[in-house]
């Protein structure tokens, strides 16, 4: 699943003060609206791939991101920015046949998400969008720590969830 990938380069360069951190944050914004539709969309491939039962959280997980998702999409209109659309498809990061390969596609998802978010907390201007990107880090990060041992990945949390590892 390809999302994108936050990074200093996709934020603006100019020297301008608080315009200039309203434009990063609002770019910022857009790649965590980009990674919350590519969650979206992920868990209907994962919830694909289990049993009735086991759909449960994959049901409570695409909703938060669709609510989040929504929520963006909000906030950056409300800004005079044109969301970024979902895409029609994306490609998934490896073949999904089984229930470990959904869950490690859940845990792709979510670590996806919180490092968008994380790159948001590093760009936010705003104390309301601060909030928000720590509050959907840590949601993301809870729910990957739930299937990291369906997906037999170990250890099941890091000290910084979002950042590269060192």
């Amino acid at each position: 699943m390809t999302s994108p990938s936050p990074s200093p380069a996709s934020t603006s360069s100019s020297d301008d003060g608080e315009a200039g951190s309203a434009r990063a944050e609002t770019a910022a914004l857009q790649e965590a609206l980009a990674a919350e539709h590519a969650a979206v969309w992920g868990y209907g491939t994962v919830g694909a791939a289990l049993a009735g039962a086991d759909r449960t959280p994959v049901v409570a997980a695409a909703e938060s991101h669709r609510d989040l998702r929504d929520q963006v999409a909000a906030v950056l209109t409300a800004r005079g920015a044109d969301p970024v659309p979902t895409q029609a498809a994306y490609q998934l990061p490896f073949p999904v046949l089984s229930a470990v390969d959904a869950a490690r596609l859940a845990v792709t998802l979510e670590e996806g998400t919180t490092s968008a978010w994380v790159w948001v907390l590093d760009q936010a201007a705003e104390r309301s969008v601060r909030e928000t990107a720590v509050a959907a880090a840590c949601a993301a990060e809870v729910r990957a720590v739930s299937w990291r041992p369906q997906a037999g990945v170990t250890p099941v949390t890091t000290a910084t969830p979002g950042l590269p590892a060192a």
